[in-house]
């Protein structure tokens, strides 16, 4: 049976406001991604003069200070990547929610069960996505403290 057009109408209601979970979820990823670039910007500067010294004196060891700024720089490159796998879970998880809804009115089929268990598992790689995100803010304030109480 074909829904008519009210019932198609009422189903575009529902699924707007995945769709709006779905455009937030996507600003997250803006901010991750933007983060993670410029992590990865600062170690591939420290790796270029870390290979540029080393060209000029074949023994240049780097400093303790470089090294564990570069390890700090690690560690938050990697939890960015995690922050971003959960952002990216999360939208994946509203996408499938928003075609599910349409494909139970279209092939009438109940799925209050799946719905409710992908809406769940999006919120807690949400959360996860930005409990994560407060780590990285942590990390770069620290790396920040670090700095400044060393002058």
């Amino acid at each position: 049976m074909i829904p008519d057009t009210n019932m198609i109408t009422h189903i575009i209601q529902s699924a707007v406001a995945p769709v709006f979970l779905l455009v937030g979820v996507a600003g997250l990823l803006n901010v991750f991604t933007g983060r993670l670039a410029r992590i990865t910007d600062k170690l591939e500067k420290m790796d270029a003069y870390l290979q540029a010294r080393r060209k000029k004196d074949g023994e240049y060891q780097e400093d303790k200070k470089r090294s564990e700024r570069r390890s700090l720089l690690l560690k938050r490159m990697g939890n960015t990547n995690l922050t971003i796998f959960f952002c990216t879970a999360t939208g994946l998880m509203v996408a499938i929610i928003i075609l599910t809804i349409f494909a139970s009115a279209l092939f009438a089929f109940h799925t209050n069960t799946l719905v409710s268990l992908f809406f769940i598992v999006a919120m807690i790689s949400l959360i996860i996505s930005l409990l994560l995100f407060l780590r990285e803010i942590y990390f770069s304030t620290a790396m920040i403290r670090i700095e400044y109480y060393a002058r």
